[in-house]
């Protein structure tokens, strides 16, 4: 499968897995850990969960910058790493939470966030460019495109394992401490700890009745029972974010013994720009092509906007809807999370075929009708989400409730299936997108249509709060129809621009 690529190919995507490692645990946990570990509900954890993954491609664009402007790309990504690795620390160390530290410890929280976002930012276009760069060599540069399929591909098997192992840490910490793990018990512990008395009759009975399953002995205090096993519960994430340092670690000591063997973007930065000025463009010929970019830019923010809720709604759902149980095996929420990673892994190959065998009847279609199909692709994942939650009850129902009986709950299935369409609609859309911006972007301005692609991925990350506000307050299945509703638009659009979109490519 590598054969004919050059050898750095693989120690670069190493060295990269410690990211998406980290990057699928925040995915995994993240919203689930903010609510947990403050009291938030679905709109306060959507905020920050949102904002982070707009910070985390945005900053992409600024990394690019001081890369450029320091010309020093290899220095620039290792520092990157170390600012992730740090990110992780301040989120690993424990804290208790009271009235009196809350909000200092949200800000915090939120520091720890921006750590790994800028270290985010300095590590990810960088490498890519690094990886690029293998390609330049004549000898390599007809294998540009499957390189970077590979890369990708190669890269999300860390990204698999981050689900299981998150989850995995928490609920050894909850069983060295006497406890198991429920996934309803901390939304009812809060709710306890506000309400006292006053909590519903129906969630006070539900939380009575996971409480005595979740302890080793019976539970006679449900005041002093909620604090302990958040308590525990919480720390269990802390621990769960060490992990991901680990993961941090490896992609260190790979990166640096491998440095020396890496090209250096900055080392043919003078040439470059000496071959680009040599290109002059018609400036009518530059005003379309930019044109065209924001055209399409617009458009994938609301992919990105209903594809990125993987770690946000459809997580929600997961721990409100979803039966947690394949046969005998338990599960969590967080587990779906390596859905994704898991089909990008083993898609990829087959995605790569099948372009390769359109091509060679000669009806392999345009980059701009594979994003438009991907967009249909898509809304049909949400059209599967929409017609399994028909029937299913308002969120306000199952918090009454204190949890939704596990003979209405979905099957895991639901999402699984979910996940895989829209992990098909993800490979016609992310690394074909790149390929567009790269091939339509005029010479002199390929770095920043780059930065306004991550930055237009950002905005549609920014708009995952809208999903939260809609899951909250309507009905469920009204909440994937506005997904379905963009998705849809997007693709329409798409197809509208497409002729136009063809002929500024050529």
């Amino acid at each position: 499968m590598f054969k004919g690529h050059p050898k750095g190919l693989i120690p670069a995507a190493v060295a990269n897995m410690g990211e998406r490692f980290g990057f699928y645990t925040m995915m995994a946990i993240l919203s689930l850990f903010l609510m947990s570990k403050f009291g938030l509900d679905e709109t306060g954890s959507g905020w920050i969960y949102s904002t982070f993954y707009f910070s985390i491609y945005g900053m992409a664009f600024f990394g690019g910058l001081i890369a450029d402007k320091l010309r020093n790309y290899k220095g620039t990504i290792f520092t990157g790493l170390i600012m992730m690795s740090f990110g992780y620390l301040f989120l690993s160390i424990p804290t208790n939470v009271t009235q009196d530290n809350k909000t200092f410890l949200i800000i915090m929280t939120c520091l720890a966030l921006f750590t790994i976002s800028f270290g985010n930012g300095l590590f990810k276009g960088n490498l890519q460019a690094l990886v690029g760069q293998m390609y330049d060599n004549p000898q390599y540069a007809a294998k540009r495109d499957a390189g970077f399929s590979l890369f990708y591909m190669f890269i999300n098997i860390g990204a698999i394992f981050a689900p299981f192992i998150a989850p995995a840490v928490r609920n050894w910490w909850l069983g060295r401490s006497g406890f198991t793990y429920d996934a309803n018990l901390p939304a009812l512990c809060h709710e306890y700890m506000e309400k006292g008395a006053n909590m519903g009759a129906d969630a006070m009975a539900k939380l009575e009745t996971l409480a005595n399953a979740a302890s080793s002995v019976s539970v006679a205090n449900l005041g002093e029972f909620s604090g302990k096993y958040l308590e525990t519960f919480n720390t269990g994430f802390h621990y769960s974010f060490a992990v991901a340092i680990l993961a941090m670690l490896i992609s260190m000591v790979v990166y640096m013994k491998n440095k020396k063997g890496f090209p250096d973007p900055a080392s043919k930065q003078q040439k470059s720009t000496e071959e680009l000025a040599e290109i002059e463009m018609p400036l009518a010929e530059v005003k379309q092509r930019i044109y065209a970019l924001l055209a399409v830019f617009g458009v994938v923010i609301f992919f990105w906007f209903s594809f990125h809720q993987n770690g946000l709604t459809l997580t929600f759902f997961a721990k409100d809807y979803t039966l947690l149980k394949l046969g005998s095996w338990n599960i969590t929420a967080e587990m779906f999370q390596a859905a994704n990673p898991f089909f990008v892994v083993f898609l990829t190959p087959v995605v790569m075929g099948f372009f390769g065998w359109l091509d060679a009847k000669g009806k392999e279609p345009s980059t701009p009708a594979k994003i438009a199909i991907g967009m249909g692709i898509a809304a049909l994942g949400f059209v599967v989400m929409t017609l399994g939650s028909f029937g299913l009850p308002n969120l306000d129902e199952v918090r009454a409730m204190g949890e939704l009986p596990a003979a209405q709950k979905v099957t895991p299935f639901l999402l699984i299936g979910t996940y895989l369409i829209l992990t098909i609609a993800e490979l016609f859309i992310s690394p074909l997108g790149i390929s567009f911006v790269s091939k339509v972007a005029p010479p002199k301005l390929q770095g920043l249509m780059q930065g306004l692609w991550l930055l237009a991925t950002g905005l549609g990350n920014q708009l995952l709060i809208i999903g939260a506000i809609f899951y909250k307050n309507i009905p469920i299945w009204a909440t994937w129809s506005v997904f379905v509703v963009a998705c849809f638009i997007s693709m329409f659009t798409m197809l509208f621009m497409l002729k136009w979109l063809e002929k500024v490519s050529k």
